[in-house]
């Protein structure tokens, strides 16, 4: 993986910690609202960890195919991605 690890550790953190606090929310019966507003930001963050997972693969991997049947088979992956985040 080329993605600044730090930043995406830092990120899944974020996003570990406020699936705890969604836990807890629900463990003490709190508003619904408020505990989807907290998904919500998770989901936020996890999206953000994926694009810039993404996004270095990209700007590596796939920039840095060796031939045209390694592109191919790097731009097939990346598309088959899209394809399932479209759903």
């Amino acid at each position: 993986m080329h993605a600044n690890k730090e930043n995406i550790n830092r990120l899944l953190n974020t996003a570990k910690g406020q699936i705890n606090g969604v836990q807890k929310m629900i463990d003490n019966n709190e508003y619904c609202i408020d505990i989807v507003n907290q998904l919500m930001a998770t989901i936020a963050i996890l999206k953000k960890t994926n694009n810039e997972i993404l996004d270095a693969h990209l700007h590596h991997c796939v920039l840095n195919a060796k031939t045209n049947e390694e592109l191919e088979v790097k731009m097939n992956e990346v598309s088959d991605i899209l394809r399932k985040a479209m759903k």
